[in-house]
């Protein structure tokens, strides 16, 4: 029954305040499936109630990971506790299973790694990061914590910092704020588009080069390819990223390089049990690493 004080509440919110351990989306989805019912009757979220009703919920079982399998590859994890735990994601490795890449993904790597992780949606994955994209990736291990994680996400307080090798020479720092949506005629890519989803990202140049910048990007939001759509848009698309920038532009060592030049470097969130500030650093992976050597014994710094 809902008690007379959430009176005037819509049902999102009442939901949201009897079940904190699920997060709003996934409460809405039920809603939108007919799992909640107000006095025997389906409703919408904007439903505003009286107080009193007598309020039934059916959880939806997670089906996604349990078609999964475990599968015993190698992950490099640099931190795990009870709740969570941080992954050093390489670049090739796919984070979840979808159209042409049914196995060999992240997800089935986390299920022979902490095979209690079937049990929460995604195996307690909760953002995510390109296939070629290297670096940290928070996992949660309960869904009380994956919860709390994409609440933080929700709110903001999730750092997460990438280094990018981007074509040609940008000064100082600044911020890109233009929202981002599906590409209106390539489907398969993102784009900065009236009407998208808001996006917002914080850069600041590390080191400059002749033909490219080294620069340091801050996520605000989260949004699909946002780093790669707001530099290429900005004029100067990552190294490598054969989708939102060409390939070849007449530098050997910048047009060879296999993928788009973006690792996640640092991730800092506030720990869903102990509620202590975190945060991990790792190292740029040996093909980024390579190339900046080169790049530095080719072309000094021009900064």
């Amino acid at each position: 029954m809902i008690p007379p004080e959430l009176g005037g509440l819509r049902l999102d919110k009442v939901l949201a305040t009897l079940f904190a351990d699920h997060s709003r989306s996934r409460l809405q989805a039920w809603v939108k499936e007919g799992r909640v019912r107000l006095d025997g009757t389906r409703s919408e979220s904007k439903h505003k109630v009286r107080g009193g009703e007598v309020l039934q919920v059916e959880e939806a079982p997670e089906l996604e990971v349990g078609a999964a399998e475990a599968e015993d590859i190698p992950l490099s994890v640099v931190h795990e506790d009870e709740v969570i735990l941080v992954v050093d994601k390489p670049a090739g490795l796919v984070v979840h299973p979808g159209s042409g890449n049914w196995s060999g993904t992240l997800l089935n790597a986390l299920l022979h790694h902490a095979p209690q992780l079937v049990g929460v949606p995604r195996a307690g994955i909760v953002h995510r990061l390109d296939k070629d994209t290297s670096g940290l990736l928070v996992v949660a291990k309960t869904l009380v914590a994956q919860t709390d994680l994409i609440r933080q996400l929700q709110a903001r307080t999730v750092s997460r910092q990438y280094l990018a090798l981007v074509r040609g020479q940008l000064n100082g720092s600044g911020r890109i704020d233009a929202p981002i949506g599906r590409h209106p005629t390539q489907r398969t890519k993102m784009a900065v588009i009236e009407g998208g989803r808001e996006a917002a990202t914080r850069y600041i140049v590390r080191e400059r080069f002749a033909d490219c910048t080294l620069v340091e990007c801050e996520l605000e939001t989260g949004r699909t390819h946002q780093i790669r759509v707001h530099m290429a848009h900005k004029g100067y698309p990552l190294v490598g990223d054969a989708a939102y920038g060409s390939r070849r532009r007449g530098n050997v060592l910048l047009d060879t390089f296999p993928r788009q030049a973006l690792h996640a470097w640092r991730l800092g969130l506030i720990h869903p049990s102990s509620r202590q500030a975190m945060d991990w650093e790792s190292a740029l992976p040996e093909d980024f690493s390579n190339l900046l050597r080169e790049l530095r014994k080719a072309e000094p710094d021009v900064s």
